[in-house]
């Protein structure tokens, strides 16, 4: 009898990057949350710039970790320049690089209207 097991999954949150290392922190606490609440889930911080991973870095751990499925989740409250030009590039370079590997890539944070409501709702409380 063979047993079928599911896809492994991996999860990149994918931020701009800066040189002070407390501005990673935020990013870093939201994939100790994910990797909490959900242990069979692969999650890893890529940067665009300054800081490392990079995004085809952390989504190289994660597929050689035996992800074959990965959501990119932009940590960008607007649609920029990098989110528009700059994030579609990088994932197209991952998946002809691994085309085994399904890459799923997410609106960025603050286009979800949960994530509008949130901050509306810490603003006035």
């Amino acid at each position: 009898m063979t047993t079928i097991f599911p896809a492994l999954r991996g999860i990149v949150l994918f931020a701009h990057g800066s040189r002070d290392p407390l501005w990673r922190l935020p990013i870093e606490a939201v994939a100790a949350q994910i990797s909490a609440r959900n242990p069979g889930i692969l999650v890893r911080c890529a940067y665009l710039e300054i800081c490392t991973p990079s995004l085809p870095e952390a989504a190289g751990e994660l597929i050689a970790a035996g992800a074959r499925q990965l959501r990119v989740f932009p940590l960008f409250l607007g649609v920029g320049k990098h989110a528009r030009e700059d994030l579609p590039l990088l994932i197209e370079d991952i998946r002809s690089a691994h085309p085994d590997v399904g890459i799923e890539l997410l609106q960025a944070a603050g286009e979800y209207p949960q994530m509008t409501s949130l901050m509306a709702d810490i603003a006035v409380a």
